[in-house]
């Protein structure tokens, strides 16, 4: 599943032909990704302005100027690209030739948004785990969605007593507790395997062992990976894909995650990374140097 480095880089993909431009028109494909659309749902975007295009944990908000939020998630599967008469368009950079004549128009291309800028947006899910919804902008907060969610991990508001606070008592793993919305938003299990690294902490640790000097190392640890992996354009597994069509290559930078049998990369560790199943999820780490 995209996690917050790829749902970042795919915001700021969209903002040049969204923030600020028309909804020329909206069309849905079929009724429903992994919920159903609202009533209207194409009506209701059709000639409204994106006021303004944010980020909240692994949602993409559109801000529109009806007083409504266009919320979308990518699932495990979803791309949303942008094609400009004929092109993948590249904000900033050139028009790239691609093979798609008819854009939009594929089996799982599921809906199509057109802007004034002017730009295809086309949402694109196989697996249909995606979701595309409407909400009241000033609602968002107390809406089931959004309300459990955790600080944003790269906002001033997640700090070392922040999660030292969050993490008090709680008897489960750091791996877990980290990968919980509730503590902190945004995070999985690529990038929580790649900052418990970062900062010498084995996964297995309780989480509430963290809270004060430990706490002061894993905040900046996990800062540091999601903004060196936004930097790279996210990481590219399987689905992914940013919004020009190009991949993510974060995946060539890990230190941990799918490099079980592989040596510790740490300066001077001796180690070898293992793989551990946590909560149904694999963990990769290196025993010798987190601790």
């Amino acid at each position: 599943m995209p996690e917050l480095p790829e749902v970042e880089t795919v915001r700021r993909g969209l903002l040049p032909v969204l923030e600020g431009h028309h909804i020329v028109s909206a069309k849905t494909r079929r009724g429903n990704l992994r919920i159903p659309f609202p009533p209207r749902f194409a009506e209701r975007l059709k000639g409204r302005t994106v006021q303004h295009l944010r980020r909240r944990a692994k949602y993409l908000v559109a801000d529109l100027d009806s007083g409504e939020s266009l919320i979308v998630h990518l699932g495990m599967s979803g791309r949303m690209t942008i094609y400009r008469k004929g092109k993948v368009f590249m904000p900033g950079e050139f028009e790239q030739d691609t093979i798609a004549a008819e854009e939009g128009h594929g089996l799982h291309d599921h809906v199509i948004f057109e802007t004034d800028a002017p730009a295809r947006i086309v949402f694109t899910d196989h697996r249909r785990f995606g979701l595309m919804t409407l909400l009241k902008t000033d609602e968002l907060d107390a809406d089931k969605l959004f309300k459990d969610i955790g600080p944003e991990p790269l906002g001033n508001a997640f700090s070392e007593p922040v999660l030292s606070a969050a993490l008090k008592g709680k008897k489960t793993s750091i791996k877990a507790a980290l990968l919980d919305q509730r503590v902190v938003a945004g995070l999985g299990n690529i990038y929580v395997c790649e900052a418990l690294f970062r900062a010498h902490i084995s996964p297995k640790r309780k989480a509430s062992t963290i809270a004060g000097k430990r706490a002061e190392v894993l905040v900046p640890a996990i800062k540091r990976v999601l903004g060196d992996a936004i930097e790279a354009g996210g990481s590219t597994l399987r689905d992914y894909a940013k919004t020009d069509g190009s991949l993510g290559y974060f995946q060539h930078r890990f230190s941990v995650y799918d490099r079980e049998g592989e040596p510790c990369p740490a300066k001077g560790c001796k180690g070898t990374i293992k793989r551990l199943v946590q909560a149904g999820r694999s963990t990769f780490f290196c025993p010798a140097c987190q601790k």
